[in-house]
């Protein structure tokens, strides 16, 4: 069973999360997420996460490859009274608590989207049932699986859009909009269709299909979208600066040859 976490969560657009830990109490997080510790919290560096050694070894290799750290730190309390730990969100948007319990002890989300989960939670890597549909779907192809039955918190950017599907009930999102879901929805990447959507439309190549019954949480900003535009701002200022570069060397050229200095 996992560990009996309090918590409370502080800020608007960039949220931070202070856990409190009784005694022998832990919180799991991915490396680098913390923010501060007080003093008595002690760090267990691990790789993987459950089932002895050496499926905890094959967890963290599997991370390595889509990405993710080797590594999950556990922070556990190994003081005699209340010690907090906080972690803090990556870019602008909501920290989500999701108890565990009350989604059938297992949610699947995007390999960026877990911020930190009570000792006990199970992090492992999940991959699409379809091969295809993960090598062709960009971002909905790696997910990320925690199992068990306690508190769970996970990042969204942007505001959060919380869909309960029906039964049969159907969904298509694109592919960085999905933060995460129950496994009880279906899911599935699909070609948008079209020549002219493809390349013209601006959505994206392909779709999420989502189907219920279960919850499915939608972020308004994907960091992919957000640092796309920072690259592309980037690019058009560095080429305007290249352009004003040339016009003033340009310009002192000019003035040399004309400036009648008798040279």
């Amino acid at each position: 069973m996992a560990d009996e976490i309090d918590y409370q969560l502080i800020g608007d657009d960039m949220q931070m999360v202070i856990v409190e830990l009784d005694p022998a109490e832990g919180v799991r997080a991915e490396a680098g997420a913390m923010m501060f510790m007080e003093e008595g919290i002690e760090m267990q560096t691990a790789a993987g996460s459950g089932g002895g050694a050496v499926n905890a070894l094959f967890s963290g290799f599997k991370r390595v490859l889509v990405g993710e750290s080797f590594f999950v730190t556990t922070f556990v309390n190994g003081g005699r009274g209340k010690r907090n730990v906080a972690f803090a969100a990556p870019y602008p948007g909501k920290i989500i608590p999701i108890h565990l319990r009350e989604v059938g002890g297992s949610l699947l989300c995007q390999k960026d989207a877990f911020l930190c989960a009570a000792r006990g939670v199970d992090i492992s890597i999940a991959f699409t049932k379809r091969l295809g549909a993960g090598l062709f779907g960009g971002e909905g192809f790696i997910l990320e699986r925690l199992e068990g039955d306690g508190l769970t918190f996970i990042h969204a950017g942007g505001a959060i859009l919380k869909r309960q599907l029906a039964v049969g009930e159907t969904l298509r999102v694109d592919t960085g909009c999905l933060v995460a879901f129950e496994e009880s929805v279906g899911y599935d990447i699909g070609f948008v269709g079209g020549f002219k959507n493809a390349l013209f439309g601006g959505e994206g190549v392909f779709l999420a299909t989502l189907s219920g019954p279960g919850t499915v949480y939608l972020q308004s900003l994907p960091f992919s979208r957000m640092a796309d535009r920072i690259a592309a701002a980037v690019r058009v200022g560095g080429a305007r600066e290249e352009r004003r570069g040339i016009a003033g060397v340009g310009g002192d050229l000019l003035g040399g040859l004309f400036g009648g200095n008798g040279d």
